[in-house]
């Protein structure tokens, strides 16, 4: 089966959720959920890739790999990273029988090779005990201090719990950050940073109602975030848990998986899921858009054989026949004033009036 040429995918199995996008001395990282054994969902390990310029990458070794009593069923689940001190720190979720869901801490000093904090996990519970959905802890900076936001879920109501620390390895417990019982139980892949003068919460809906990833744009204080307008802007199937970076141009760039759970895998294919594109984030006139980085911009065309537009309707096509169709006026777009779309081998992502409305989908 053919490969993508832009979009990265596992030299062999299956991949998931980005982990831990940063730069480091230098390059692009981006970890990645991979069970490197087969192209199916089983004990995770953090894949790892490298990039020069966020559209070409390499893979290199395995970041880490369950081998600790805390990770004994299920692996290590999804996380982030965070340079400190000239040290790349993996904060993850590790998943046991005996434990469930809890956070640990591994790090490098070359961002190659990683060791595991002797005292993981540094944290062992759901403030509310729900430790069974406890996690992709996302962490970040903010006036002098760490700060990190977890998935939880407590009585089918999803949350985003807020913790701080001052060493990246004690943490305490702030405030429930938001909860919300209409995204179908955990809030994942949290991830929340500054932009454009604004606070911007984003998570992945395990049962959508418009679209699978969500933002939130409002105000936090420090301990209080104060939603002002929910956005969604990516309305296609293949587009979840997608995890922002701050890079040295002072870009905020946001890398998703591209795929979707449950898609039946092609018969003989080695590999399943890749990264999305590398997108530069803004807030314009209160609403998100998004918009491939400089890097990849020139790979976008005005038109392609499998995208057509229908009024407000997008629809994409294999030949004759519509594979789906999508009506951007679901995300606020009422009018629909130019496309770009990048096709890639087995897939397309489109971007609507340079982002208002995106669409991430696989042909076959």
């Amino acid at each position: 089966m053919e490969r993508f040429d832009y979009h990265f995918e596992p030299a062999y199995g299956w991949m998931n959720d980005p982990n831990g996008v940063v730069q480091f001395k230098g390059k692009y990282h981006a970890f990645f959920q991979h069970n490197p054994f087969a192209p199916q969902w089983d004990q995770m390990y953090w894949g790892h890739a490298m990039s020069d310029d966020l559209v070409h990458w390499q893979q290199t070794a395995n970041a880490l790999q369950p081998d600790m009593f805390y990770e004994n069923e299920g692996g290590c689940f999804s996380g982030s990273a965070i340079e400190k001190d000239g040290v790349l720190y993996l904060i993850y979720t590790s998943v046991s029988k005996e434990l469930k869901q809890t956070q640990s801490v591994a790090f490098s000093r070359d961002g190659l090779h990683f060791e595991k904090y002797q005292n993981n996990p540094v944290i062992r519970h759901d403030p509310a005990r729900d430790d069974g959905n406890f996690r992709d802890p996302k962490v970040f900076a903010y006036d002098g201090r760490y700060y990190m936001v977890t998935g939880a879920c407590l009585n089918d109501v999803g949350r985003i719990l807020l913790f701080t620390s001052e060493d990246l390895l004690h943490w305490d417990f702030v405030d429930v950050l938001f909860e919300s019982g209409d995204f179908g139980g955990t809030l994942e892949c949290p991830d929340f940073f500054l932009l454009d003068g604004k606070w911007v919460l984003m998570f992945s809906a395990m049962k959508p109602t418009v679209a699978s990833t969500v933002f939130v744009i409002g105000d936090f204080d420090g301990k209080k975030f104060t939603p002002e307008n929910l956005c969604y802007n990516e309305i296609g199937r293949d587009f979840y848990a997608p995890q922002t970076l701050l890079d040295d141009k002072g870009r905020c760039i946001m890398i998703g998986w591209f795929y979707h759970w449950g898609k039946e895998l092609p018969e003989g294919a080695e590999t399943a899921g890749a990264l999305s594109i590398p997108r530069e984030l803004h807030v314009v006139d209160g609403k998100i858009v998004n918009f491939p980085v400089e890097e990849a911009q020139y790979l976008l065309k005005p038109e392609d054989p499998h995208v057509s537009v229908n009024g407000t309707e997008i629809l994409i096509k294999d030949g004759e026949k519509v594979i789906a169709a999508y009506d951007t006026r679901m995300v606020g777009v009422e009018k629909i004033e130019s496309v770009d779309i990048l096709f890639d081998k087995k897939a397309v992502e489109i971007f609507v009036n340079r982002g208002e409305a995106t669409i991430a989908q696989w042909l076959i």
